[in-house]
């Protein structure tokens, strides 16, 4: 499959058969599961995953991929879409049977987010392995926070990812407190999700290279939440104000947020720096202030 890789999509084609061969041996995928591969391209794991799961979907943006891909692979549902904005719940079949790429999007209607409510839905708690959607993809590096964001997002229809991204930002989603790379990625991350690198992966293994090198990520949504939140929202508002400029302390950076007086409450030191605290102190000073999240804080 020829294609010229186009900057603006971030396009980087994997090439090197040994990286392909351990995505496929990490994800080990089997017949009846539900696979979605974020971003195919040329098709270099595609071919592995319908062999291994006999039906594949594919999110791809990039239009002049997608007659290639349909010619080359049977068994492919190809969705030309934005992955940033795609309802990945949508594809969850209700049945043993695939779903048509094209039937009911209004069924995004009655879905529940993870980020909606931190406790697992009815529905969620009923949903099989093989009910929920596992997600492949090399993702573009120039969006691939914004891209796990939208994923997390969707997290009660998603029983495991498999991405590809930059090494530093896979350091940043497993680091912990107390390091530099530690932050708002990092407790975001981990807050929904267990988060484990696999491997490295040399810029040589693309085609054109990328400038840094890359790392493949093991991430499993929570069930239920190991430190369920009360509003995941402000939940979510404390942690960026907090990591907003990382020098200052929680007293500062959470100043008409948070008072002083309710930072200590929960034994934590105002004085302190948003990096020494841990996914549970985040969770746990989020879940003692919801209920003033109106309130004036002098």
């Amino acid at each position: 499959m020829q294609h010229q890789a186009r900057k603006r999509f971030g396009q980087n084609f994997l090439h090197d058969p040994g990286v392909i061969r351990r995505i496929l041996d990490a994800v080990n995928a089997e017949p009846g599961q539900h696979l979605v591969e974020i971003g195919p391209g040329q098709g270099a794991i595609t071919a592995g995953l319908l062999e291994m799961a006999g039906a594949l979907d594919v999110i791809e943006l990039d239009r002049d991929l997608i007659g290639p891909l349909a010619e080359r692979f049977g068994g492919l549902v190809i969705h030309n879409a934005d992955a940033l904005s795609f309802e990945l719940c949508a594809l969850l079949r209700s049945d043993p049977c695939k779903t048509s790429p094209s039937s009911g999007l209004s069924e995004l209607q009655s879905r529940a987010s993870l980020l909606a409510s931190s406790m697992p839905t009815a529905q969620s708690q009923h949903q099989s392995t093989e009910h929920r959607l596992r997600l492949i993809g090399n993702l573009p590096y120039n969006i691939s926070t914004p891209l796990l964001f939208r994923f997390i997002d969707q997290a009660d229809c998603i029983e495991d990812m498999h991405l590809m991204l930059q090494k530093e930002v896979v350091n940043r989603m497993t680091a912990e407190p107390g390091t530099k790379v530690y932050g708002r990625l990092s407790v975001m991350v981990q807050t929904f999700c267990s988060a484990q690198r696999l491997f490295l992966v040399s810029a040589g293994a693309f085609h054109p290279a990328p400038k840094v090198s890359s790392a493949v990520v093991r991430l499993r949504p929570h069930r239920p939440l190991p430190y369920p939140l009360a509003d995941p929202s402000w939940h979510a508002r404390i942690v960026a104000a907090a990591f907003a400029q990382r020098r200052k302390t929680l007293r500062n950076s959470l100043s008409g947020l948070v008072a002083p007086e309710q930072i200590s409450a929960q034994g934590i030191d105002p004085g302190a720096r948003a990096e020494t605290l841990s996914v549970a102190d985040f969770a746990a000073l989020a879940n003692a202030t919801s209920a003033c999240i109106d309130a004036q804080i002098p």
